[in-house]
């Protein structure tokens, strides 16, 4: 068959191939942002035990979960970006969390616990090079009035905004307990610590 009775072929086809093609395509996209959409929930991330009993009973604790609000911050919200960029390359980048599950690598309290500085390392680590951006899509320091805040908060966030820090610099606890590592950030945070960030805000005037 030659180029031109290809290309014949094809306009005989004309739009009943265009609208094929248009409908599959429609179809493709549907299923990939489904797909994309149900591996970014809640129900989701904890579908896997190494996550229920470990960081999300801790996260259970915390002001993120229960608030006078009402308003909860979930997994996703913390850990997974919404600009779809960021949110393709998160998850590209999760599949290696996929191949821990298989390997076992923390399906045990005692292996989570061994490899949670580690854990904890990567995701400060990311954190810190995108500026925090999952807290800013709530928390954007542009629109916080420093009057309303406790005594320290209203003096440490302008003073570590202007030094260019970024919340994860700061609140490395506020959402699970901390790894038995030095996180420099004051003495209090130190070791080990169980935080429930409602609780510390009362007793430190936040």
């Amino acid at each position: 068959m030659t180029i031109k009775e290809m290309f014949n072929k094809v306009k005989a086809l004309g739009w009943p191939l265009a609208a094929g093609l248009f409908t599959a395509g429609i179809i493709f996209w549907g299923g990939f942002n489904w797909a994309l959409e149900a591996t970014n929930t809640e129900k989701f991330c904890i579908s896997c035990h190494e996550m229920r009993d470990n960081v999300f009973k801790e996260y259970q604790n915390t002001v993120h979960y229960t608030n006078r609000t009402g308003v909860r911050a979930t997994c996703p919200d913390c850990h997974v970006p919404k600009e779809w960029f960021y949110k393709i390359k998160r998850k590209i980048y999760a599949s290696n969390e996929v191949w821990h599950k298989l390997l076992g690598s923390i399906d045990t309290p005692e292996k989570f616990h061994a490899k949670r500085p580690q854990l904890a390392q990567n995701e400060w680590r990311r954190m810190k090079a995108n500026d925090s951006r999952e807290c800013r899509n709530c928390h954007d320091y542009e629109y916080m009035d420093y009057t309303e805040q406790g005594r320290r908060a209203g003096k440490a966030h302008p003073e570590g905004f202007g030094q260019d820090k970024t919340c994860i610099d700061c609140h490395k606890g506020i959402a699970h307990a901390l790894p038995p590592i030095d996180q420099a950030i004051g003495d209090r945070n130190v070791g080990s610590v169980e935080m429930s960030h409602g609780e510390k805000a009362k007793d430190k005037g936040y």
